[in-house]
């Protein structure tokens, strides 16, 4: 176990060179919450004299469930895009588009739309035949992001959300993540957990069987009850190979629970998911 003295070096030495870029966000992703954003609020921490802008784009590839419970798995590849103005606002593939309304030197909070893909029920007929389809829909969050210190950089973020459409359902989750040892200049990681809760309307979106489904899928109807919905573990790494050039990697494992493990739609209750991208900062 480091030290706090030794985590606070670690923290420093790796942010001020290569602090993570978002990853490719997806719907539905184990990916954490955490790891879209993952160094941001350390960066502007150990380093607040930050350029007034903030540009990096590339290639993204992720390997992930083709959604929550599957035990099929897609690969979906796009551009990322990061773009930040001071500690503002930000346009993100991965944080969506939004803006920092309160923020000090080790805390912010603020307000982002992102957009969630949905699921329909033609791309896994065999499990999902006579199932509604669930619409992409744009989603607004609220999260807060709090660093304990510099001689302690444990990251704790907040994040809650609703789409406008779709699953018309509340979901948020509680996440950590901290600095590893071996970070450096090239090369940053971190590591957290996350737990994510979801009120019933998004639980029977995804998970429940009302009579109308039962009737045309011939599974038995299913009520999904409100809570936790998962819990997981993430890591996220970049290397910084050669000046303005970033490779960044995030993997997760997610384990649903209770109503969502036992819903006769999941197949799998432990899902991972990869994520690849390289970034060209200007």
């Amino acid at each position: 176990m480091p030290t706090s003295t030794t985590v606070a070096r670690v923290a420093l030495a790796g942010l001020l060179g290569a602090t993570l870029a978002p990853a490719h966000a997806q719907t539905p992703s184990p990916l954490a919450q955490w790891q879209y954003s993952a160094g941001i609020t350390l960066e502007q921490m150990f380093e607040p004299d930050l350029p007034k802008w903030r540009i990096r784009i590339g290639p993204s590839v992720s390997f992930q469930p083709r959604y929550d419970g599957a035990d099929s798995y897609v690969v979906v590849a796009g551009p990322t895009i990061d773009i930040r103005y001071r500690d503002l606002f930000f346009l993100s593939t991965g944080e969506g588009l939004g803006v920092n309304v309160l923020r000090g030197p080790n805390w912010r909070a603020g307000i982002a739309i992102s957009y969630d893909l949905g699921r329909r029920a033609a791309d896994d007929i065999d499990h999902l035949h006579g199932m509604n389809n669930i619409n992409p829909a744009p989603s607004a969050h609220l999260f807060g992001e709090y660093v304990v210190s510099k001689s302690f950089p444990l990251v704790l973020r907040a994040d809650l959300r609703r789409d406008i459409g779709g699953d018309d359902g509340w979901v948020g989750d509680l996440g950590a993540y901290l600095p590893m040892p071996g970070s450096s200049e090239k090369f940053t990681w971190f590591a957290g957990p996350t737990v994510e809760f979801a009120d019933g309307r998004y639980m029977n979106s995804w998970f429940g069987i009302n009579a109308a489904q039962s009737a045309r899928s011939g599974y038995a109807p299913y009520h999904a009850s409100a809570g936790v919905k998962s819990a997981g573990l993430g890591v996220a790494a970049t290397w910084m190979p050669a000046k303005h050039w970033y490779v960044t990697g995030n993997a997760a494992f997610q384990q649903l629970f209770g109503s969502a493990a036992r819903s006769p739609l999941t197949q799998k209750a432990g899902e991972t998911a990869l994520d690849f991208s390289v970034e060209y900062e200007f």
